[in-house]
């Protein structure tokens, strides 16, 4: 893969408030839309000092979504991208102390969208996740209700992601926020996204995987980020592998497909700062990996993350784009 601009930071994204950021899950509104969900936010170029605030949201023009993402607006008074959820960082909320919210993913389902998020103490350590949806094209969100604490399926229900097959079934991988832990397959149908006791886990029991079993790690290792999109005619499961320091996309033709067998392509490969080279996808304190909206198998478009966390700059999202392998089409 070959970078195509950066997503975020100085010169970019000055207008919205926002020096230093992360993450960047996207959707596609019902409006038509891109939307990426950021996570936490700074007015400097970098981590710390003033405007923190987690999740924060932008809009993007899809006509540029394959050239390089435009920002339009934000979900903010004025330009401003203000946080999206209502809550103050180190408070107290529920009794816990919490530290940030960090988005994991979104996506639409009809005229509505579902934002996954975890409330944190800190990094790696979760209290409990949710789900808030948005009913005005991401312009606000409300909390649905729908909670799961932190240690949910041994903790492996923490960083998640979704999306919707044609069965009116919502399929999801999950794992920990530690990268340190392997991922698990879980299924909900549609209309009950935000009713947890509906979720479904996908296991192996008796000889045999089945729904409605307790869930069993569909693939071991040590991930971070995850990405699950419906591209032309294959499911396509993006991953940050920390184990490994690189980004990989697995070629599903179903979330149920045997991951140890699928097609897996290394398409982003992590470095020490003074070896990079973006024009040949190779990237220090890489992370992240999420498909933008409009993406085909010859032209894959991810949201990358970076941090120095050495120097606490570069802390943005950069675009990067490529095409995958025959073999995993």
């Amino acid at each position: 893969m070959r970078k195509i601009r950066n997503l975020t930071g100085p010169g970019v994204t000055d207008d919205f408030g926002i020096g230093g950021t992360d993450l960047g899950v996207m959707t596609t509104a019902p409006d038509g839309r891109l939307v990426a969900v950021f996570g936490d936010t700074f007015e400097r170029a970098g981590v710390g000092g003033k405007g923190w605030r987690s999740p924060v949201v932008l809009f993007g023009d899809p006509a540029t979504a394959r050239t390089g993402i435009v920002w339009t607006g934000s979900s903010g008074r004025g330009r401003y991208a203000e946080q999206a959820l209502p809550y103050r960082h180190d408070s107290i909320v529920r009794g816990r102390r919490v530290g940030t919210v960090i988005p994991t993913d979104v996506i639409t389902i009809g005229g509505t969208m579902y934002l996954h998020v975890m409330v944190c103490a800190g990094i790696g350590r979760v209290h409990w996740t949710e789900i808030h949806r948005s009913t005005d094209n991401g312009e606000s969100w409300t909390r649905t209700g729908a909670s799961w604490p932190g240690d949910h399926h041994g903790g492996l229900f923490q960083m998640l992601t979704w999306e919707p097959g044609d069965d009116g079934y919502v399929y999801c991988f999950s794992t920990g926020f530690q990268r340190d832990k392997g991922l698990l397959l879980h299924r909900v149908p549609a209309e009950l996204i935000t009713e947890p006791g509906a979720w479904q886990g996908w296991g192996f029991r008796r000889g045999a995987w089945a729904w409605g079993n307790p869930p069993t790690v569909a693939l071991t290792g040590a991930y971070g980020e995850l990405c699950l999109r419906r591209v032309e005619d294959r499911w396509l499961l993006c991953l940050f592998d920390a184990g490994d320091y690189r980004v990989d996309v697995l070629s599903l033709v179903h979330p149920t497909s045997n991951l140890y067998e699928v097609p897996r392509t290394t398409v982003l490969r992590g470095t020490a700062w003074h070896e990079e080279n973006h024009a040949t996808g190779r990237v220090a304190q890489l992370y992240g990996a999420y498909i933008v909206p409009g993406s085909t198998l010859d032209d894959l478009h991810l949201v990358i993350s970076q941090w120095n966390t050495g120097r606490n700059w570069p802390y943005r999202a950069m675009q990067f784009a490529g095409a995958l392998p025959r073999e995993a089409r």
